[in-house]
């Protein structure tokens, strides 16, 4: 495979904790550790097989929770080493699971809201998760420069990463993104590259560099790496199990780029259920997307198994893939759950945005606005249960799409005296 001529050979001797080797997941065809992301028998996606067999439940229970207040607790379930909080890396994880009443009034939701909020890592997103770990098989597999093609908060997440841990950093994002993730994602010294068109396009491109000696030493997290970066999503599902007391969420709404975090929570979610860590009940899981980026909604609403791609025209850029790489996979999670996939429209979005700021005090990027309002869609239209536990996923901070909210400011602009206060209203 082209993709896999210039990739560093796999380490025989690289220490990736638990992870035993690369499974096809649509064949099943396994091949040893390394950096490859693509099936050499059927072209179908590598993810991460484990060996889980010698853990003792109660005992994993008890080590998780003496780990850090990082992803890095939950390093016995990750392709990782056991030192792996020793690195240099950004620890990102163990982010607010916030009990949403005020917001759960708004909905009518009566069986208890959560809204776990990933503005809180190092980047302000959820992308410092899955960065983590595509540093560490970058580490592993002896890879100098780490790259990606992003729509904004990746680009930012791996120059950080980078810059913490003494990596070279090159990334590659849509020419015409949101100036606050461009400042973002420039200002740990890496070089960060404009290329002309959608992240589509951008994705190509990297794909190209990897199959090029140009590409040599290059760790491309979101592509040759993808298949330890995904794992990253998977600890979204752990903390929310174990900050609601180890129990699974009887629904979960997640918003939809490449399909990867909603499809791995839905992995995380299961490994905890095999391992004894939560009880076996069913769970819905529901994709998010805006409507001008929906092309796995599209699929879901017509009953298609095969997601066409669309030319993305929406504010919520960060969601922007019109051809998402797990598409397919997001289908299968959603019907298997019994939940389904849903979008919104731009002002739907914004609405949404002010809608959790006002009652809650988070301030959303788009994509929170997307995944809240298609709750409140979904609600409205009886498809998510009020009476159930919900939780809606808020990835990353509202100041990096302060363009979706400009016309916020002001409420009014008085002299300063009790006089000019009063006669504004104010008082």
């Amino acid at each position: 495979m082209a993709v896999q001529t210039v990739a560093t050979p796999s380490d025989s001797t690289a220490d990736l904790g638990p992870a035993a080797a690369l499974s096809c997941r649509e064949c099943g065809h396994r091949v040893p550790l390394g950096p490859v992301f693509a099936c050499e028998e059927c072209f179908g996606p590598l993810e991460i097989a484990y060996d889980f067999s010698a853990y003792d439940t109660e005992e994993l229970r008890r080590r998780i929770e003496a780990g850090p207040a990082s992803i890095w607790r939950y390093a016995p379930l990750l392709p990782v080493p056991a030192d792996v909080a020793e690195k240099p890396n950004l620890n990102p994880g163990w982010t607010k699971l916030v009990k949403a009443d005020n917001l759960a009034r708004e909905l009518g939701v009566t069986g208890g809201l959560y809204v776990k909020d990933d503005s809180g890592n190092p980047t302000h997103s959820f992308k410092d998760r899955v960065v983590a770990q595509a540093l560490e098989a970058a580490r592993a597999f002896g890879f100098t420069t780490l790259s990606c093609s992003s729509t904004g908060n990746l680009a930012g997440a791996v120059g950080a990463a980078a810059a913490r841990a003494g990596f070279r950093s090159c990334v590659f994002i849509p020419h015409d993104l949101e100036q606050g993730k461009v400042v973002m994602a420039a200002v740990y010294g890496g070089e960060l590259v404009g290329i002309e068109g959608n992240y589509d396009d951008v994705n190509r491109f990297c794909s190209e560099l990897i199959g090029d000696p140009a590409g040599e030493g290059w760790g491309f997290v979101n592509v040759n790496l993808r298949p330890y970066y995904a794992e990253g999503s998977k600890t979204l599902a752990y903390e929310i199990c174990e900050q609601l007391g180890w129990r699974l969420p009887d629904q979960i709404v997640i918003p939809i780029a490449s399909g990867s975090q909603l499809t791995k929570i839905d992995k995380g979610l299961q490994e905890l259920i095999k391992l004894g860590l939560v009880e076996d009940r069913p769970y819905k899981i529901f994709g998010a997307q805006a409507e001008g980026c929906s092309p796995v909604s599209t699929a879901f609403k017509a009953g298609h198994d095969v997601v066409r791609p669309q030319k993305p025209d929406t504010i919520a850029k960060s969601l922007a893939i019109g051809n998402p790489a797990d598409g397919p996979y997001v289908l299968d999670v959603a019907r298997r759950t019994g939940g389904a996939v849903e979008d919104v429209t731009d002002p739907e979005i914004v609405d949404a945005i002010r809608l959790l700021a006002r009652t809650e005090g988070i301030f959303a990027e788009t994509a929170g606005g997307v995944t809240v309002g298609v709750t409140r869609k979904l609600l409205q239209a009886g498809v998510l249960d009020p009476a159930k536990t919900t939780v809606v996923l808020n990835t990353g901070d509202g100041l990096k799409t302060l363009d979706a909210v400009a016309g916020t400011g002001l409420t009014a602009t008085i002299r300063p005296t009790l006089d000019s206060f009063r006669e504004a209203g104010l008082a």
